[in-house]
């Protein structure tokens, strides 16, 4: 590209060409060169609006499209030589269409500027690319869903402070994953809705003098709306900033669970396995299998919350309406859409993979005197105030780790001690199943709860 060639596109104020390291480093073809097809496609519905507008003939139109048809078939192809001179996707494929139609090339820019094409270009990108993770969410939680039909009755400890607090089932755990994703999958689709409002038409700042037709170039893009302010559009980087936002929260969502992950493939816990095609050895240990996929994500969050603070530093400051530092809004939403797509599609796999050691899960449940509320509810239940059945059943607690006993285990006259209000039936209450099968309403952990709750998991997906 010579000095001649690039100034041809911009440079008629200029009386000196860019310095080479001020050129490379202002460039953004690098990496916003992934925005190809939705620049070409943002340039052929600009030149259909034009040729309907009457600025461009309908033989001009045809060539541009058929054009950028050609030059889109190049990139795929691999033949395309990208040019840092030309500074960034926008310029390198306008240069190559007037390099194959001539003249005809230069007016496709005509009624537009980069300011809002390459916001048109971002959002196009982003609602493509949020489709995609739409799909790797759906897939992940479908997944949980199935586990959780087929665990509704698998009994675990569940915690608070990582002590063991009351039985409940995998399957009823699993569905707390489950609504994390929900809640992440519902700010996905409210994100999409502002990502899809088209800038395209405020050109540089102010709109134009052209007789463009927005609401054609809308419909033809499937924009569900236009930007209504010019200056708002071409400098609005609020959707970008909302999709780092969703996908940080929505991996330090997949964080938690990879937390869980790790501490119940431990040799500690045992609760799990992870496939091998999920783990790692280690050089020196031959007897390791590391959790790298749940260790990974777990480290993705800091990665995924520095580029939402980026973001927000980078726009903190930003007077109307577009600058040059918008030039730093691709890097880090191009990286949170890969990290995060990246994360969604191992859950995906692996969720559906993991398998359950139920017996150790459920050995695990009987220790910790996890049926100790359920005690304290049975005295309840004949009359004893809560707060004198949770000082006796704290003793007959107490009793049980000085014997170590659980509940269940001691006998009737040992239980007895601590209460006279205690006979035969509360053997009912004290085993696992009866605990977990007495918190029967929507949103409890009994089996058939959970399977009412895959139910309609499944009903809104559809």
């Amino acid at each position: 590209m010579s000095d001649n060639q690039q100034n041809q596109l911009w440079g008629g104020r200029f009386s000196e060409s860019t310095d080479a390291f001020v050129q490379a480093f202002t460039a953004s073809v690098g990496f916003d060169r992934r925005m190809y097809r939705q620049d070409i496609q943002g340039s052929q519905a600009h030149a259909t609006m034009l040729a309907e507008a009457g600025v461009l003939t309908g033989e001009e139109r045809d060539a541009i499209i058929q054009g950028l048809d050609e030059i889109r078939a190049e990139i795929e192809a691999g033949e395309f030589e990208w040019s840092v001179a030309l500074e960034d996707v926008h310029m390198n494929i306008e240069a190559r269409l007037t390099d194959k139609i001539g003249i005809t090339g230069k007016k496709l820019h005509t009624g537009r500027s980069r300011n809002d094409q390459v916001a048109t270009d971002i959002r196009l990108w982003l609602r493509d690319e949020i489709d995609l993770i739409d799909g790797e969410m759906e897939r992940l939680m479908t997944g949980l869903l199935d586990q959780a039909e087929r665990e509704a009755a698998t009994i675990m400890p569940g915690f608070t402070h990582l002590q063991t607090a009351q039985p409940v089932t995998f399957g009823h755990h699993l569905l707390a994953w489950f609504e994390m994703l929900k809640r992440d999958r519902e700010r996905l689709a409210d994100c999409r809705k502002r990502v899809n409002r088209m800038p395209l038409g405020a050109a540089a700042l102010a709109g134009t003098t052209y007789p463009i037709i927005r609401e054609r170039t809308r419909e033809l893009l499937g924009f569900d709306e236009v930007c209504e302010n010019s200056l708002d559009a071409v400098s609005d980087r609020d959707f970008a900033i909302e999709f780092c936002a969703l996908a940080a929260l929505c991996v330090t969502h997949l964080s938690r669970i990879s937390e869980e992950l790790v501490l119940w493939t431990s040799a500690q816990f045992n609760f799990v396995d992870l496939p091998d095609r999920f783990c790692t050895g280690s050089s020196i240990m031959p007897q390791k299998k590391n959790p790298d996929v749940p260790e990974l994500v777990r480290g993705k969050t800091g990665r995924l919350n520095g580029h939402l603070i980026a973001l927000l530093t980078l726009m903190k400051s930003q007077p109307l309406a577009y600058n040059k530092d918008n030039q730093e809004d691709k890097e880090p939403l191009f990286d949170a859409v890969d990290t995060l797509a990246g994360c969604l599609r191992a859950f995906a796999d692996m969720i559906p993979a993991i398998e359950p050691n139920r017996e150790v899960m459920r050995e695990a449940a009987r220790r910790g005197f996890a049926t100790a509320t359920d005690l304290a509810d049975y005295l309840v239940r004949k009359g004893v105030a809560f707060r004198d059945a949770h000082e006796i059943v704290g003793k007959a607690v107490a009793l049980g780790i000085e014997k170590k006993k659980d509940l269940s285990d001691m006998s009737l006259a040992e239980l007895r001690q601590f209460s006279d209000q205690i006979d035969d039936d509360v053997f009912e209450v004290l085993t696992l199943e009866g605990s977990v099968s007495a918190r029967d309403h929507i949103g409890g952990t009994a089996p058939d709860q959970v399977r009412a709750a895959v139910k309609r998991g499944r009903d809104a997906l559809r």
